[in-house]
């Protein structure tokens, strides 16, 4: 086991020489210095203190959300993506979550997004652990699916055509879209085919064989993107999953894709390593996805070794209607905190500041905060 992921008895073995962002208590050369008057009478602010889950503890409680970086050639990580998230283990965050990897070369959202669909990536992505655990960082990646989202421009060329399509030459796959049911999430987007049961166990197996791989490439920690309408959400909504199958209609049955999914990474994915799931909360749509649901959800991810809930929300539907303000999907988090205290949640949306960090850390309104944007606005977050 790396000493960047140590066991939790393990932990302050090494105090004299921490890794950033760890919090500790004076030695006692400073307090002899003068530098310190002895113990710090308080506790450590909880965002700083540290976290067990199964087998790992990670430092503090400030993590680095997923953040797409349209920056793969083929899906290999590159340069860019080492220097990218070795700044954050440089700087401190206790975990970083590597941007969501395609299960299949058809599971990117865009052609230029990072992949983990064939052996051959294992060596760029273990070389970003590699370095992150040097600084001690435990290390994530979340794993995913585009589904009816996918062969998509990058972020950066929004805006400058009609529709969101990557072409064929642009190398996209406007011809294997696949979603639950043939619904399009809208008309800038290609329409998908309905996935037929052999189908859907391939994505699944993709998903197992991409656990693998995150193993074999030195990864601590999975999440699965279950969010924001791509495919795992896809089949979860009543607005998306039109299905009349055993992925269908019930609540039940359109859980069944991601249940599945969890039940087979866990035979896998090593008992000791942490298994987390990111999620809409809500869809912010009539008759859409609830926060009732989510909460239903959790009891049974959490039955089938789900340790974490990163309680996202939106995406699925172009009719939503957000509510846009700094923490504003905090909440959600916290419901699901306190309605299953069994499973640990993640709180993430419009956190850019330090007392925003402290607010829901000291308040009990998620068990971390993961961090974006301001992550990349500043490192040293």
């Amino acid at each position: 086991m790396s000493p960047a992921i140590t066991k939790s008895e393990d932990f302050y073995q090494d105090q004299e020489n921490p890794s950033p962002g760890t919090a500790v208590e004076p030695p006692a050369l400073a307090i002899a210095q003068g530098f310190a008057q002895g113990p710090n009478p308080n506790p450590l602010p909880k965002a700083f203190q540290p976290l067990t889950i199964r087998g790992y503890t990670i430092k503090n409680r400030i993590w680095v959300s997923p953040m797409c970086m349209y920056s793969s050639d083929d899906g290999y990580a590159t340069d860019f993506h080492l220097a990218n998230y070795s700044q954050f283990a440089m700087r401190g965050a206790g975990l970083i979550v590597v941007e969501a990897a395609g299960v299949l070369p058809e599971g990117r959202i865009t052609p230029n997004c990072l992949g983990i669909w064939k052996d051959e990536h294992i060596e760029n992505l273990s070389r970003i652990v590699d370095h992150a655990h040097k600084y001690g960082a435990v290390m994530g990646i979340q794993l995913g699916h585009s589904g009816r989202k996918g062969s998509t421009i990058p972020l950066h060329l929004y805006g400058t055509r009609a529709t969101y399509h990557a072409t064929e030459s642009e190398g996209g796959w406007p011809n294997n879209i696949n979603g639950p049911s043939a619904v399009a999430y809208d008309n800038e987007h290609y329409s998908p085919r309905e996935m037929t049961i052999a189908d859907i166990e391939t994505v699944q197996q993709a998903f197992v064989d991409a656990a693998v791989r995150a193993d074999k490439a030195g990864f601590d920690v999975i999440e699965l993107h279950g969010a924001h309408g791509y495919l795992i959400y896809e089949f979860l909504s009543p607005l998306s999953n039109h299905r009349t199958d055993k992925y269908g209609g019930s609540f039940d049955n359109r859980i069944r894709f991601l249940i599945e999914i969890i039940h087979k990474i866990r035979q896998v994915w090593p008992q000791e390593k942490p298994l987390f799931v990111r999620t809409s909360t809500t869809e912010w749509v009539e008759g859409g996805w609830t926060v009732d649901d989510t909460v239903a959800l959790a009891k049974v991810m959490y039955a089938e070794g789900v340790d974490l809930l990163d309680c996202s929300s939106g995406g699925n539907d172009p009719r939503q209607k957000i509510p846009i303000s700094p923490g504003f999907q905090v909440p959600f988090a916290t419901i699901v905190k306190e309605q299953v205290p069994e499973i640990l949640t993640g709180a993430v949306g419009l956190i850019s500041t330090s007392s925003q960090v402290n607010e829901i850390t000291e308040g009990n309104k998620a068990d971390v905060v993961f961090a974006a944007r301001e992550f990349l606005r500043n490192p040293s977050f």
